[in-house]
Order: C-alpha cells, then structure tokens, then sequence
C-alpha cells in the first residue's frame, strides 16, 4: 500500500510541470494611448469687453472771433477719465504656436475731464469722448490655451468739447469732432473651455494735433447762436484697460502620444 501510495505521488510530481506547460500563456493588455488636448486659436470670433481709460487733452488757442492768434497760446491741459464698455469681432489664424488675427472693435465712453483756462480768466475747458474705434492687426504666440499678442493698426474717437464760465456754469461756446489717429497695444488671453476665452488688454491711442472750430451757445445772451467764436488747436492721447470676453468658431484638436 506504502508502494502504491509513493508511486501514485511521484507520478503527480512529474505530470504537473507538463500539464503548465500546455496553459496559454498570459495575454498582455496594451495601455490605451493618453490624449492630450491641443488648443487651437484660429477661427472667427465675437465678444464683449468693459473697463476704463484716460484721454490726456491739452488746449491751444490760435483764433478768437476770427483773430488769428499766433503764436498760439496755452489754455491749459486736463486728463479726461471714464468707464468703456464695447464689443470686437475678429479672425485668427494659428501657424504651429504662432497667432495672427485681423479685429475691429467699437466702444461707447464716458470719458470727461475740465481745467481752469489759463489765456481767458475766470472760465473752463471741458471735454468728453464718448466714443472710440479700434481697427487692428494681431501677432502673438500660444502656449496651448494661453495666448499673449501684440496689435497696431487706426483708431478713431468722438470728441465733444465746452467751454463754460466758472462762476454760473453757463456754456459760453463748444465744438466736437470725429478724429482719426493710431494705435498700439498688447494683450494676454485665457482659453478656459474649448471655443471661450476671457483676456486683459491694454491699448494707447496717439491722436495728433487736430484745430477744432468753436461756435457760441444758445444759453448766451446777446450773441447769435452759433457765430463762429474761435479756433483752439487740441492734441490728445489716450490710455485704455479692458476686460475681454470672446467667442470662438473653432475648436480643441486632440492629440494622441
């Protein structure tokens, strides 16, 4: 019995490296590939943009009441500051991480300021932009979904000027103007879902020398409403900040490796 026992263990023994050998072999699973989003800036777009700015005026008169003044003389100057909201619409192209975009962009402003004139005592100078356009060109480069950009290209403001007495607030004369001039800016935007961004931004305006004709108010006692009161040579910068907000036709370009 002990023999048979001996030999029917010896005889397992031998068998099971065998009986392994003929199991398939373990089958290996491959790791899915990873994805990794790629950011793609190119495309139209539209948006929203809201913030503040300063238009820095300074007066020269060079006629009054059709006295040609020359040397012109020194009125004064002031810093014209407000709030902006607006919107753009643009396309960009991507070339590998570098961006190129074309945009247009309106505002409504309320930009005023006053100074005290110094040529003629005891009056102010005032004045309002209530409106800008900006008509660029764009270069900028991407990390994916993070886009930094320069832009230049003409911009455009609508001026409204008053000149008033100090004592009763009264209008004496005023003028306005459409002025043409350029721009420089740069800007730093945030992909924060495939076809929205969010970006700061921030443009100068240099808007020359322009002579702006001035007429007599209605409110002025004696005068005929609007005779010609005189000329003042008007140069004006401005500085803008912006929040913006943009949507895009376009989208992620996923990638695999």
């Amino acid at each position: 019995m002990k023999k048979l026992l001996a030999g029917t263990v010896a005889l397992i023994a031998l068998a099971a490296p065998v009986a392994a050998a003929d199991l398939a072999a373990r089958s290996y699973v491959k790791a899915p590939p990873v994805v990794i989003p790629i950011y793609d800036w190119s495309g139209f777009y539209v948006g929203i943009n809201g913030g503040g700015g300063s238009a820095h005026q300074c007066w020269d008169v060079v006629n009054a009441g059709g006295v040609v003044v020359a040397p012109p003389v020194g009125m004064g100057c002031h810093h014209a500051t407000g709030g902006t909201v607006g919107g753009q619409i643009g396309y960009r192209w991507q070339i590998a991480n570098s961006v190129f975009g074309l945009e247009a962009q309106g505002n409504w402003a309320d930009f005023k300021g006053s100074n005290a004139n110094l040529a003629f005592a005891g009056v102010r100078d005032d004045s309002t932009l209530d409106a800008f356009g900006l008509f660029t060109g764009q270069v900028g480069y991407a990390w994916n979904n993070v886009l930094l950009y320069v832009r230049g290209g003409a911009a455009v403001v609508r001026d409204k000027y008053r000149v008033s007495d100090f004592a009763t607030g009264l209008t004496i004369d005023n003028g306005s103007e459409t002025r043409w001039g350029g721009t420089v800016g740069a800007g730093l935007e945030f992909g924060f879902a495939p076809n929205w961004s969010i970006g700061v931004e921030y443009d100068h305006l240099f808007m020359g020398r322009r002579d702006v004709d001035f007429f007599f108010s209605p409110g002025l006692v004696g005068v005929p409403v609007g005779t010609f009161a005189g000329t003042a040579r008007i140069g004006q910068d401005v500085d803008i900040g912006l929040v913006r907000v943009n949507y895009r036709w376009g989208g992620v370009i996923a990638t695999t490796y």
